[in-house]
């Protein structure tokens, strides 16, 4: 072992050497040495012997030393020492300090040198694997360089030039192939230390890899002129992208497109001619929406903010433009806006609406005792329940044409009276289901649903507190290849994930499960950590 058996300057340019090579600090080298040797050395004076080398890093010398305990009366020769002995080598030596022992130098023998060779090779390739790990650990989210290295079943294996990264064949774009030397660029979305060295993710499908790329060709956004806000990709297809200018002289897309679209179209070669649709970003929701759905028209957008849906009208002749090929088009908009969008024809949704407003007219004949044309006329002037009608101003009531302030109030009277016997007969109904009056008293819940709950066996307070919000909302799950949908107990109340928890939660309360005031806590705390993140997101 060229290590052991070396001179004083051998040891020191054997660590240069080796340092230089695996691109490590030569103190974690001589220290890897002096393991080696000192692991070599108690082959000799035995395994529990404590024996440290040491290497001066500046002239090569190596010193042997075994410690020994100082104690009274001595059990194990190996690492102890009696006072005498001690002070022999030290005269102010006491019982319980440990005291060094300098061994002579001697010749290592076959097998202990090559134990030494494993605890250097050892050393040096745990040492090697931090310094990788610590080089790319902060390059997460950055676009890097390599070389194909080997290709195994699909996968790449990429040289880095100090390490190597794993390319996936799902991280690859469709119908791409490469060949061994090849060079290749890919975005870092992961390193993990791991057993076996660190292990660099690549992948040439992640959204931020096209963004990552506009920032490489567009100054502005390198600049921080151009902000990318979303990215959504069908990879080796399609893409859109959401740009915004914080400079109102500068168009965030011709940004993007470049002269003759030179920038887009680095961009669309290097992703193996994927189509980018580049959109303005806008702070109007709405606005943004139709800008997402591109190339398509979009003729009128209805927001619901509670369950974060959007419903797009379109010209009959724009559907198949707006849902795009195998429903491309609304599904990369959706991904991009973060919404689930509807999209309706104007023949499908004027249909719809005159089907609402029949429904409507008759429901407000039926229950109010209303001829056609009256049930008609309340509908037409936006009224969609009972409950609208009867706790209106009555002088907003009174202002429609054709009514007095009689005919007002008579229309009220006779939907209050309407809505209290719905009541009575929702409780006589909740009675029968044995639903607890404790119930009734859980925030949020209404006589309908006290009846939809003993419909489905939830009978008391503890009942409720022991639900999930699965069991109150439903839930969705794919079998043989299907998505089944099974009801929840308040299936058709519309209720969002987020009212339904709450629900429960104040159920929980009730019950004496938790406290009142540590769920306002959590509450509170949860609310500022979304503002917190809203306004980071914004800044």
């Amino acid at each position: 072992m060229a290590v052991v058996s070396a001179n004083r300057l051998e040891l020191l340019q054997i660590a240069d050497a080796v340092a230089r090579e695996k691109s490590i600090d030569r103190g974690i080298v001589i220290a890897a040495m002096e393991d080696a040797i000192a692991k070599a050395a108690r082959s000799r004076y035995g395994a529990e012997t404590d024996i440290h080398a040491e290497i001066n890093a500046r002239t090569g010398e190596l010193r042997l030393a075994r410690h020994l305990l100082v104690v009274d009366q001595v059990e194990n020769p190996a690492t102890e020492i009696d006072i005498t002995g001690a002070r022999r080598l030290n005269p102010a030596a006491q019982v319980g300090d440990s005291i060094a022992d300098t061994l002579p130098p001697f010749d290592f023998g076959r097998i202990a040198a090559q134990s030494a060779k494993q605890v250097i090779v050892q050393k040096v390739r745990e040492a090697e694997r931090d310094r990788q790990y610590d080089e790319y650990k902060d390059r997460i989210g950055e676009i890097i360089n390599g070389a194909v290295k080997r290709v195994e079943y699909g996968n790449v294996v990429v040289d880095l030039g100090r390490g190597e990264a794993s390319l996936r064949r799902d991280e690859l774009l469709p119908r791409e192939v490469f060949k061994v030397g090849d060079r290749i660029r890919a975005y870092v979305y992961d390193v993990r230390r791991e057993p076996r060295g660190p292990q660099i993710f690549l992948s040439r499908t992640h959204p931020q890899f096209m963004a990552k790329l506009f920032a490489q060709e567009v100054p502005e956004i390198y600049d921080g002129i151009v902000e990318i806000k979303a990215v959504a990709r069908d990879p080796g297809s399609r893409a859109k992208i959401a740009v915004t200018s914080r400079d109102s002289s500068v168009d965030p897309v011709g940004a993007c497109v470049g002269m003759r679209g030179s920038r887009v179209q680095a961009v669309v070669n290097e992703l193996q001619g994927e189509k980018i649709d580049i959109i303005p970003w806008s702070p109007d929701f709405a606005t943004f929406i139709v800008n997402a759905l591109a190339p398509a028209e979009v003729v009128k957008v209805v927001l619901d903010e509670d369950r974060e849906r959007i419903e797009v009208v379109v010209p009959d002749a724009q559907l198949s433009l707006a849902i795009g090929r195998r429903g491309q088009n609304v599904r990369l908009a959706s991904q991009l806006t973060g919404w689930d969008i509807d999209i309706l024809t104007e023949a499908e949704e004027s249909e719809r609406r005159q089907k609402e407003f029949a429904e409507r007219s008759k429901m407000f004949a039926e229950a109010l005792d209303l001829d056609e044309m009256m049930g008609q006329l309340l509908a037409s002037e936006g009224f969609a329940t009972l409950e609208e009608l009867a706790y209106v101003p009555l002088s907003e009531l009174a202002s429609i044409e054709g009514f007095d302030e009689d005919t007002a109030q008579e229309l009220q009277n006779r939907a209050l009276g309407h809505l209290a016997q719905v009541e009575a007969d929702l409780d006589a109904r909740r009675r029968e289901l044995g639903v607890e009056d404790d119930v009734r008293e859980v925030p949020g819940v209404t006589s309908a649903m006290l009846v939809a709950f003993g419909e489905n066996d939830i009978k008391s307070v503890e009942d409720l507190a022991g639900c999930a919000t699965d069991d109150l909302i439903g839930w969705t799950e794919r079998k043989d290849g299907e998505v089944v949908r099974t009801p929840g107990a308040l299936e058709g109340f519309n209720l969002s994930r987020e009212e339904a928890e709450a629900m429960i939660m104040q159920a929980r309360v009730k019950a004496g499960w938790i406290d009142a005031a540590e769920l306002a806590a959590d509450e509170a705390a949860e609310t500022e950590g979304e503002a917190e993140a809203e306004g980071e997101s914004q800044s």
